[in-house]
């Protein structure tokens, strides 16, 4: 591991531990910027292009196996992908975990139906920002993320329905 990423490592995990339930930032409006395109490899062994989703809203879910509030969130997750799914809604979830395997693992235990794709060096949760896990990102139809969530706790998922549901009569 070369010195950026130890340093890159080293902040995430100062940040990770000073971000608790209480001192969560509250879903919030972004600005209307350009969602940051990537490519990743998902579970099941394909690529995944932000940028073929254009055209609908997106929730990217930054989220790793050993992070419990995470874990929680992981089946709610679901649930609302497969609410809405069919509307013209995805879910990515993007695990970051640095082998893959243990993202594998989890789920085995908690099943997802929406495509998990791997991020292990961290490339893209840096184009996003990540400071907290989860962070989830919403991005309306036109690739601009237009809303931000940083930790998890319950009642969240209200929040993102109500979003959702926002960006998609848009």
């Amino acid at each position: 591991m070369n010195g950026l990423s130890k340093l890159k490592l080293l902040r995430f995990f100062a940040v990770l531990l000073t971000t608790t339930s209480l001192l969560v930032a509250p879903l919030v409006e972004a600005k209307r910027t350009a969602a940051p395109d990537f490519t990743l490899k998902s579970r099941d062994g394909k690529n995944v292009r932000l940028s073929d989703l254009r055209g609908q809203v997106v929730l990217l879910n930054f989220w790793a196996s050993w992070c419990g509030p995470c874990r929680q969130e992981m089946p709610i997750l679901d649930e609302i992908h497969n609410k809405f799914k069919g509307l013209g809604f995805s879910v990515l979830g993007v695990n970051l975990d640095a082998k893959s395997s243990k993202a594998i693992n989890y789920l085995k235990d908690t099943p997802v139906s929406f495509p998990v794709l791997y991020d292990p060096k961290g490339d893209v949760s840096s184009q996003y920002g990540v400071q907290a896990m989860p962070s989830t990102v919403i991005i309306d139809k036109d690739g601009k993320v237009r809303f931000l969530h940083e930790g998890y706790k319950s009642g969240y998922e209200d929040d993102y329905r109500k979003q959702i549901k926002k960006l998609l009569r848009e």
